[in-house]
């Protein structure tokens, strides 16, 4: 099976390399040569990683990069079953890329799109054919990533959605569906974690460091929020804070924050630029959280209970099953539990008991119990 991958980025290379180690015959297109090239050579690296650990044979190695063609000609993708594209997340360019794709492929390709925060249905209404367009959203890196979200557009057909699926299914992919709204799943949910624990330290309850001590130490998170923002790059968290939070139609859940914008307008993106909420410089101590277990305990029951009304909405708006929403918290972040889970080990009543205390204190919107949690606490 032949598939078109566009963009030779980090993700766009991922997908590539995941699509080869299925046994597909990939066709990876840039239009810059020096990004298929660092794609090429990143790929032998990791191949060669891979030889020495044992996971792949030599001859494994040589198969998995010969099965790709790095081009930077879209003229290549004819004979693709899917092209998913990876590029800029800019609607008029995605829109301009798609009508050129449908011009290229065969009338039964499916064309897929790895955007994080676009709609499915406003890429697609640039084909003339838009049932053959669906989301289908891998997490950074691809092929260490088991989770995969797919998201059909109001467009797309049940044929198309059944396909890709089903393959990416067969990539050995934890697939999750949901419905094309802002954020879809993991960003959707995962919200409050950034947001609510900038809030706490913007009200001068906690620092970073003690707040990210709470969320690992006495939460089990694998990093917390503030290092995991450096991480990610606080402009790229920014930008989807802010796009998530107008898709919405400024709901006041999902404000972004003035602390997250001052950081991002100085540069300290984090740790690609040295600096973020903590600094990387070489020799640096970073400092040490106050671990005080009460207060600690409080930070993370206030950022928990945001998460799991954030996870009932999505249900409660059928933007995924319970069971897809809990998959993807725990698949796509590596959250330690599914969040509707953890809400039933600390009980329901508990939960909605806090979210109405903090409702009752602070009578934001922000706070509000979602009617489905209330229900279900009932």
């Amino acid at each position: 099976m032949k598939v078109g991958v566009l963009g030779a980025g980090t993700m766009g290379a991922g997908i590539a390399q995941v699509a080869s180690q299925n046994g597909c015959e990939v066709v990876l297109v840039d239009l810059n040569q020096d990004m298929l090239t660092k794609a090429e050579n990143n790929l032998d690296k990791i191949l060669a990683r891979l030889v020495e650990k044992g996971v792949v044979s030599d001859d494994d190695k040589i198969n998995i990069q010969g099965r790709i063609t790095y081009s930077t000609d879209s003229k290549d993708f004819k004979g693709s079953k899917i092209v998913i594209e990876a590029i800029v997340e800019k609607l008029e360019v995605k829109h301009a890329v798609f009508a050129n794709l449908e011009s290229i492929v065969a009338n039964d390709c499916i064309l897929a799109s790895n955007t994080s925060s676009l709609s499915i249905a406003s890429i697609g209404s640039a084909l003339k054919n838009p049932s053959r367009v669906i989301g289908i959203h891998f997490f950074n890196p691809a092929p260490l990533m088991p989770l995969v979200e797919i998201i059909p557009a109001v467009q797309t057909s049940q044929e198309t959605l059944t396909s890709a699926k089903s393959l990416i299914d067969s990539w050995g992919k934890v697939t999750v569906l949901c419905k094309d709204t802002p954020g879809f799943i993991v960003n959707r949910v995962a919200r409050p974690f950034y947001g609510e624990a900038l809030r706490i330290y913007e009200e001068g309850i906690a620092d970073f460091a003690t707040i990210d001590w709470a969320m690992t130490e006495l939460g089990g998170f694998k990093m917390g929020p503030f290092t995991l923002m450096d991480y990610i790059g606080n402009d790229v968290n920014y930008a989807v804070t802010e796009s998530v939070f107008a898709a919405f139609y400024y709901d006041p859940r999902f404000k972004p924050s003035f602390t997250q914008r001052r950081h991002s307008e100085a540069g300290f993106l984090g740790r690609k630029s040295g600096r973020g909420y903590f600094d990387y410089a070489e020799g640096v101590i970073k400092p040490e959280p106050t671990k005080d277990e009460v207060v600690g305990k409080q930070i993370l029951d206030r950022i928990l209970v945001m998460l799991i009304n954030e996870a009932f909405d999505a249900v409660f708006m059928q933007v995924a099953s319970a069971e897809d929403v809990d998959k993807a918290m725990t698949k796509g972040v590596n959250y330690p539990k599914g969040l509707l889970v953890w809400a039933e080990e600390i009980g329901l009543k508990n939960v909605l008991g806090q979210l109405e205390a903090l409702f009752a204190e602070y009578g934001e919107d922000r706070y509000r119990p979602n009617p489905l949690l209330r229900r279900m606490a009932k």
